[in-house]
């Protein structure tokens, strides 16, 4: 299916649904203006061309014992293509990093780890963080409070 360009109708219904992925299409038709049948075939239109990667639910880290958000700078001995691969196909396999950035500046990746407490942090970094591919250094700043934790 070929891209086309977004217009205010498609614009409005990405914010609804990034905002509550389960409205009914009859209430977001209502929220965006449009009837019920095209505002269903936008939102197809919309997955089928990548738009839309997939719907989810927001876990409340504080209920599931997960408040302790640490972001951590790494730098790596390697950074040529090969070296990133590894160390970025070892990074998907840790559940802890709900995040993972490759950086351009003073180091190579930008980290956030969600875990339980300081003693799992520091329990992940020595035996998880610290044994990835190609790890030479990090440095861990501990989030405080989230003030925006939003996605789009």
């Amino acid at each position: 299916m070929q891209d086309s360009p977004l217009d205010d109708f498609d614009r409005k219904l990405l914010a609804e649904v990034s905002r509550n992925g389960r409205l009914p299409v009859t209430e977001l038709a209502r929220r965006i203006g449009l009837s019920k049948s095209p505002t269903q075939a936008r939102l197809r239109r919309l997955e089928a061309q990548g738009y839309i990667l997939g719907y989810r639910a927001l876990l409340d880290p504080a209920r599931l014992e997960l408040e302790h958000v640490a972001f951590v700078e790494v730098r790596l001995t390697d950074t040529r293509e090969p070296a990133l691969t590894a160390f970025n196909a070892a990074v998907r396999d840790v559940p802890e990093i709900e995040q993972c950035h490759l950086i351009a500046g003073q180091f190579d990746y930008l980290m956030k780890i969600r875990c339980r407490d300081m003693r799992a942090y520091r329990d992940i970094l020595a035996e998880v963080v610290s044994n990835l591919p190609h790890v030479a250094s990090t440095s861990t700043h501990v989030s405080m409070q989230a003030v925006k934790d939003a996605v789009l």
